[in-house]
């Protein structure tokens, strides 16, 4: 990809309360996100993965504490102001019924769109950029809704990419994507981080690809962070039982030599006897 300077942002929670109808999902948690790092957040399911980031992105109003992006409380800046820095992937995003590829793609530009300011060749040169990054330049004139699942991940991602912004949050990532295609997005990731220096926070549920592709790995369970850090501080069999609650033996994985967690199964460890 092209290399783009972009500034060094940061994005920090303090005593972060999230709340679903009066459900307390999130519970008094305080994080930095390392600027310039590949973070990512596992966990189990359903304990607050997805809505810490949707907390972080503004998304979801907390009912206790402050999301500080760059020093200010995020819900008294301007929604345009926030989206020129941080960009979000939720999960299962909808796309507008009838929309084409390229015009979905398209919309990641509207934050620095002004009032009066006109789609420029910059604009042009970010879109297709996005799309060759994502393998789904050849499906630009298409209609979203007449792709399969793990194209229009792809595409959601062109989006998210071409917003060109210097904090990138995305939830479940490689959702629908086949194993070859997790592996492309991930490593698109790296690249964007390394050439770009974007700060980027991914929700993902595969332990070992987290652990390959992490600066910073934040481990949650039920709406608390119980350790983070590099991967191979983290990931130790204690911290996998306790969030997991999975016995594990950790291994080195021998293409990158970060940790990987070979969990115990009880069938194979008595047919082994």
């Amino acid at each position: 990809m092209t290399e783009h300077t972009l500034a060094e942002h940061t994005l920090t929670a303090t005593d972060l309360r999230l709340a679903y109808d009066r459900r307390e999902v999130v519970h008094g948690l305080s994080v930095a996100v390392p600027p310039g790092k590949m973070t990512m957040i596992v966990g189990p399911n359903a304990c607050g993965k997805s809505t810490l980031l949707r907390g972080l992105a503004r998304l979801l109003a907390p009912v206790g504490g402050t999301v500080e992006l760059d020093g200010r409380d995020i819900s008294t800046i301007p929604g345009r102001e926030v989206a020129t820095v941080l960009g979000i992937l939720p999960q299962s995003p909808a796309a507008p019924e009838g929309i084409t590829v390229a015009d979905l793609v398209g919309r990641g530009r509207y934050p620095h769109q002004g009032w009066f300011r006109r789609w420029t060749a910059q604009d042009d040169a970010a879109v297709n950029e996005a799309l060759t990054a994502t393998d789904t330049i050849e499906l630009a004139a298409r209609p979203v809704a007449e792709l399969s699942g793990g194209q229009r991940q792809r595409v959601w991602i062109a989006m998210a990419l071409a917003q060109r912004t210097d904090l990138l949050l995305l939830d479940e990532p490689t959702t629908y994507l086949d194993v070859a295609h997790q592996v492309e997005v991930l490593d698109l990731l790296v690249d964007l981080n390394v050439t770009s220096g974007t700060t980027i926070v991914v929700v993902l549920h595969d332990l070992n690809l987290a652990c390959r592709y992490a600066d910073h790995l934040i481990a949650m369970r039920d709406g608390a962070i119980l350790a983070e850090g590099a991967p191979a501080d983290v990931v130790t069999t204690d911290v996998i039982e306790r969030v997991f609650g999975m016995r594990s033996r950790i291994i080195p994985d021998p293409l990158s030599g970060t940790p990987m967690v070979v969990p115990e199964s009880r069938h194979r460890m008595e047919n082994s006897a």
